[in-house]
């Protein structure tokens, strides 16, 4: 977890690639943006598509931003991916969603791990990255980096029960801290 830009998502991958644990990958009805691939970063998906989802009682958690593009929703599918007795595993969320899933799963099963940069350089990063895309999305960009202020504020973070933070400075350090830190839960 962690507020936008701060590495998550490359963090993310280089621990999947040095530990054994699984991908739990993300729902979304937002647009996939260039480099990403359906299944891989997110399970691209039709409003309508998430409904039936919702009918069949299978969304274990759900997230809806107001973009300025539209409704945006990110959401956790109970899709017979996931076997907490089997595997270990590793997935991105927001504090809502780590809350939802503390109720889901039992709170024992559930590890936080929050990632935290300093808010000049994450804007830094936010606004390269959005310069790559074929057309950027500056405003919703923007509304992001407010947004986050009140999602990952310190009341929420301690509501929460996170204490341990990992700053992402080096990734290097950053994974191998984190890498270290999930090793004690394995």
């Amino acid at each position: 977890m962690g507020k936008s830009s701060t590495g998550k998502d490359t963090v993310y991958k280089h621990l999947l690639e040095c530990m054994d644990l699984k991908k739990v990958v993300l729902y979304t009805t937002r647009p996939i943006r260039r480099h990403e691939k359906d299944g891989e970063e997110y399970h691209f998906c039709t409003k309508e598509e998430e409904e039936a989802l919702k009918e069949a009682g299978k969304i274990i958690e759900r997230r809806s931003y107001q973009t300025v593009h539209g409704p945006w929703d990110y959401f956790t599918v109970d899709d017979g991916s996931v076997d907490l007795d089997r595997e270990n595993y590793l997935m991105i969320g927001t504090l809502e969603a780590y809350e939802s899933l503390c109720n889901y799963y039992s709170n024992d099963k559930i590890v936080p791990i929050y990632i935290e940069v300093e808010d000049g350089e994450r804007l830094t990063r936010a606004l390269n990255r959005e310069k790559k895309q074929p057309q950027p999305k500056y405003e919703e960009m923007c509304r992001r980096f407010l947004g986050d202020a009140k999602d990952f504020s310190e009341e929420r973070l301690q509501e929460c029960g996170i204490e341990k933070r990992f700053n992402n400075r080096s990734l290097e350090d950053t994974v191998s801290e984190i890498s270290d830190y999930i090793k004690a839960f394995m």
